[in-house]
């Protein structure tokens, strides 16, 4: 009989600062562009941005890398966070959040992000442009043709099987070109 199997201790606080200090700097710039595709306004974008990496150092002890790259796990969280930010907006609740809980930001923070949110207006005209795709569709080429995302990354991000995944990104692609070709008659 062998001595039951224990779990790893979990890793130092500075080892797991570390690791979530890496994580924040290789992905940052990936999230900032995930709410700049998706806001003109600049503060409504850092906002999203600070909100997306709070909720993931809170959770950071979920982070499991064998379970996908932690590129996806942060666009995971950025999408729950885009979500329960339009359900503020549509109740209202964003002005007081605003009011009460964020920092305005300086001139020299709006400029950054302004150049930010114009880099990423094709990605924006492009999402536009796929409203005949429902939105899962949409969010699959967005993470995959647009992020860079492996489609296990994507699927994961997306809470679906890579399987599921692969045969929406490849109907929405075509749909796509459908559009290009026909100038959106169909």
């Amino acid at each position: 009989m062998t001595a039951p199997r224990h779990p790893p201790p979990p890793p130092s606080p500075t080892r797991a600062a570390r690791a979530f200090e890496e994580i924040y700097e290789s992905e940052f710039d990936v999230v900032m562009a995930y709410f700049a595709r998706r806001t003109a306004d600049p503060q409504t974008a850092a906002d999203l941005t600070a909100d997306t990496f709070v909720a993931a150092i809170t959770s950071f002890g979920t982070f499991d890398p064998s379970r996908g790259t932690a590129r996806g796990w942060v666009l995971g969280i950025a999408r729950r966070v885009f979500a329960q930010h339009c359900e503020a907006v549509t109740r209202g609740r964003d002005v007081v959040a605003r009011i009460h809980g964020h920092r305005t930001l300086d001139t020299d923070e709006i400029t950054d992000l302004v150049t930010r949110i114009d880099a990423e207006r094709a990605g924006r005209e492009l999402i536009a442009a796929m409203t005949v795709l429902s939105d899962v569709d949409r969010e699959v080429i967005e993470l995959v043709d647009l992020v860079g995302m492996t489609p296990k990354d994507a699927a994961i991000a997306l809470g679906m099987s890579s399987g599921a995944l692969r045969i929406r990104l490849f109907r929405a692609r075509g749909k796509v070109r459908d559009l290009a070709v026909g100038g959106g008659d169909r």
